[in-house]
């Protein structure tokens, strides 16, 4: 596990109260931290934003990218249980939903379990639909990301960027597709909400209400404007409504 440790796994975005609720966002597949900047604006004082960076992007970019969910949890659970104990709103999207919710599993094994485990735009646990998608050749892979309107388009069409990004967004791919949930795991207590983004192409709304099989504590679900990246429509809603789900 030390190998791909290089750099912290979590960054902190805003430096709330020490004793205030702690907001951990996961990217989604070839996403960075960096996904969540806008957020700060619409986070209120005391509490603390704080983003996952994978491997193999922004200042980890030399580091080769980790294709195991389960390995990506252990490595930004480790990280955050070196921290004081804290209250915990754990929010996920995409790719970033299975590595929330491995982490919630992780710090609830530890005793700190979150008080919310907030998804979005995934299907639940071992559920993935096209599970070759990352086996696809170059040409045929990369017009189905930027297809999905997650690539901004002076990217999309600079084909030095796309051969540098390619190999990350495989892993990601590679580790969503491989990803099962361990047999036995016991369920969460916590409360989980489902954020699905009208219109999207990789998940029915309907399958997000799967999500609720993984916790004894409830799932409710949102619907938002702005398909598979509805995350960066009305970024005050959302995190109004992820901090929602965290008071006790």
């Amino acid at each position: 596990m030390s190998r791909i440790q290089e750099r912290a796994w979590v960054r902190s975005v805003i430096a709330g109260d020490p004793l205030g609720v702690r907001v951990v966002c996961f990217p989604h597949s070839g996403g960075s931290g960096n996904a969540f900047g806008e957020w700060a604006a619409a986070v209120p004082p005391r509490v603390s934003l704080m983003a996952v960076q994978y491997p193999g992007r922004g200042d980890r970019f030399g580091e080769p990218p980790v294709d195991d969910v389960a390995a990506m949890a252990g490595c930004v659970a480790a990280e955050l249980l070196r921290l004081p104990p804290g209250d915990h709103v754990l929010f996920g999207h995409s790719l970033g939903a299975l590595v929330a919710y491995e982490t919630a599993l992780l710090l609830r094994d530890a005793g700190e379990e979150p008080l919310a485990l907030c998804v979005s735009a995934a299907l639940p646990p071992g559920c993935m639909n096209n599970q070759g998608v990352h086996l696809a050749p170059d040409d045929e892979f990369w017009a189905t990301l930027c297809a999905l309107g997650g690539i901004e388009p002076a990217v999309a069409e600079n084909a030095e960027l796309r051969d540098l990004l390619l190999p990350v967004i495989r892993s990601d791919l590679r580790a969503h597709a491989t990803y099962r949930p361990r047999p036995g795991t016991c369920l969460l207590s916590c409360p989980v909400r489902g954020y699905y983004g009208a219109g999207d192409p990789l998940v029915e709304q309907t399958e997000m209400a799967g999500w609720g099989s993984v916790t004894s504590g409830g799932f409710t679900g949102a619907v938002r404007p702005g398909g598979h990246f509805h995350v960066a429509t009305d970024v005050a809603g959302l995190v109004a409504d992820v901090l929602s789900q965290g008071r006790k």
